[in-house]
């Protein structure tokens, strides 16, 4: 757990999850990032009760990169506030397949969630049941069979990185459920919460936090290179 953390102090507490880790509990039952940080503080803070940690925001399961826990109650509520006023700034890296697309562009598309097969359903144009999504993007490394997009969010939508780049044809690397022509070996996706840009929301600090790509996977490291 210690390796993975790569910001703390007081108040905050932020993580570079493994793709396939969970952020939080979910149906599955399946042990969370959450339930093994509060079991780590404990053992290392040597603390007697319960362990205080909020989660501030989520990423997919099947994507990698930085998450925010917050240590304080508030914190916590300050940073969600933070999130809904869209003042926490998030970059992505992505993975996708050598296609033709422009150099730099601004995706705006409207999303419809679908709870029972939890995908993404994009629409061009305003539809009734669909949000308003906005994301940026520009290819920043080319390799031999993928290029490098690295985007930056103006809206937080469910699976909103994903199925906006497999509408324009560049599904994300082993993304089955958007398009990818196969999966990855580990059932993650080659999808990467890069960057964190916010005022600390106690001592309004700028932070910046930037989260090193998967090191065991030869195409981000490539990317890294």
């Amino acid at each position: 757990m210690k390796e993975q953390i790569v910001f703390e102090d007081n108040h905050l507490l932020v993580i570079n999850k493994k793709a396939g880790q969970l952020v939080q509990g979910d149906k599955t039952g399946d042990f969370s990032l959450l339930d093994l940080l509060k079991n780590f503080i404990k053992v290392r803070d040597h603390k007697p009760g319960n362990v205080f940690l909020g989660l501030v925001h989520r990423i997919d399961r099947p994507t990698s990169g930085l998450v925010i826990y917050a240590k304080t109650s508030k914190a916590l509520s300050r940073l969600t506030q933070m999130v809904k006023n869209r003042e926490i700034k998030k970059t992505y890296w992505a993975v996708v397949p050598k296609v033709e697309i422009p150099q730099t562009q601004r995706l705006v598309h409207y999303l419809q969630k679908n709870e029972k097969n939890n995908k993404t359903t994009v629409f061009p144009k305003i539809t009734e049941g669909a949000k308003e999504a906005i994301l940026n993007y520009e290819i920043i490394k080319s390799l031999d069979n993928f290029q490098l997009l690295e985007i930056d969010l103006e809206t937080g939508r469910h699976h909103q990185i994903r199925a906006q780049l497999s509408k324009i044809g560049a599904p994300i690397k082993g993304d089955l459920k958007y398009g990818a022509a196969r999966s990855n070996p580990d059932g993650g996706i080659h999808l990467h919460a890069r960057k964190l840009e916010f005022l600390h929301p106690v001592t309004n600090e700028n932070v910046s936090i930037t989260a090193e790509v998967p090191q065991n996977d030869p195409v981000w490291k490539a990317c890294e290179e």
